[in-house]
């Protein structure tokens, strides 16, 4: 059932950061940091929530009202399907909903650190699964409900997705020695090695030098990755993805590379991670994942100090839209050598090391992947 929800709390772990209203007369999100927080916290997101006295206001054009950090809580693709389908049958639609209810649904649910309090009564919260047997029960019904056929369990699927985003079925999991992981399905459009073949890519982008988590196969086909939105004490981890520092709809492909390596400056302060950046660039480019859209690139935030996340959905995807990158360079959907150069010299990274970077990642991809895409014969 779906009830009116006056206003959020917005809670860090377990510590209450600050309240989210909205304006009834222009209809738009309010929020305002808890007066303790403003003291001992740290900015939720310093593009949009600088930590700071006072009231601030959505942008009513974006969102649906709401703030693009918190809206970052949502699920998208795969859940959002999902949630469309417990909505439709409780009567009610996703549009229906203003963005408190919405956050109400996630709870505590979500990926990373933050709660929404009140939770919606009704909704089933996410618990993770620690039984592998339990994979085959969910790759079944995600492939009915996918498929629009009849008894499908969309309410089980949510309630094992924790709001995770992207297209494909995906479900928690918690390992024996209580480390948390994501497990991916396969989509009705997927081929049946379609998780051997992301831990391939994965693999190679590691082997490129990029940093990712433990990534693994349950039951020889299930592709799996550790979380990195907890910490080795287990406590959950503030992440963000670039889409909501960006302020952007990931789906409108408004982001540039120039923007991703410049906001891993701003926020790190680290030639190291802005050099990380080109290189994820580099390899997403080569491998020619065009699905690199700003929702897949994460940052970390430990007590007010940023950091670039782990990487992740770095994988075979030609297709893209209309043929070009989710992420353009200057601009360019397909961008070649020269400005790939021009972006890592103008975020500072010296021409030679530029070209050795390029030259490291097509020299393992190459080895290891079935096609790539060079992006050029030779370097000098």
């Amino acid at each position: 059932m779906i009830i009116d929800i006056p206003k959020i709390r917005v809670v860090y772990r377990t510590t209450p950061v600050g309240t989210l209203q909205i304006d009834p007369s222009t209809g738009v999100c309010v929020f305002e940091y808890d007066k303790t927080w403003i003291a001992e916290g740290f900015s939720l997101s310093p593009t949009e929530l600088p930590l700071q006295k006072g009231l601030f206001y959505a942008d009513k054009e974006k969102f649906f009202g709401g703030f693009a950090i918190f809206e970052d809580s949502l699920p998208d693709g795969y859940g959002l399907y999902l949630l469309e389908k417990i909505l439709n049958n409780e009567g009610t639609s996703l549009r229906d909903l203003n963005p408190l209810q919405r956050l109400s649904i996630v709870g505590a649910s979500g990926m990373g650190a933050l709660s929404y309090l009140p939770m919606m009564p009704g909704i089933k919260r996410q618990q993770e699964l620690n039984d592998s047997e339990q994979l085959e029960i969910i790759q079944e019904e995600a492939l009915k409900v996918l498929s629009e056929k009849t008894g499908g369990n969309p309410d089980l699927l949510y309630y094992n997705s924790a709001n995770s985003g992207g297209a494909r079925p995906k479900a928690m999991f918690r390992a024996k020695d209580g480390s948390h992981w994501i497990i991916k399905f396969r989509h009705t459009y997927d081929p049946h090695d379609i998780g051997k073949s992301e831990l391939l890519y994965m693999k190679t982008a590691r082997e490129c030098g990029v940093t990712v988590p433990r990534i693994g196969l349950l039951k020889d086909k299930y592709f799996a990755i550790e979380r990195f939105d907890y910490g080795k004490d287990g406590q959950k981890l503030h992440v963000a993805t670039a889409a909501a520092l960006l302020k952007t709809n990931f789906r409108s492909q408004s982001v540039d590379y120039t923007n991703l390596l410049a906001l891993t400056g701003y926020l790190t302060q680290d030639p190291v991670q802005v050099e990380e950046m080109f290189r994820r660039m580099v390899v997403n480019l080569v491998v020619d994942n065009k699905d690199d859209h700003a929702k897949n690139f994460s940052f970390i935030c430990r007590d007010g100090s940023w950091s670039l996340s782990p990487a992740y959905d770095i994988t075979y995807s030609p297709e893209g839209s209309r043929g070009e990158h989710a992420t353009s360079l200057f601009y360019q959907g397909n961008p070649d050598l020269d400005l790939v150069l021009k972006a890592g010299t103008g975020i500072h990274i010296p021409l030679d090391r530029c070209k050795e970077i390029i030259h490291e990642v097509e020299t393992v991809c190459e080895k290891n992947l079935p096609k790539i895409i060079r992006l050029t014969p030779s370097l000098n």
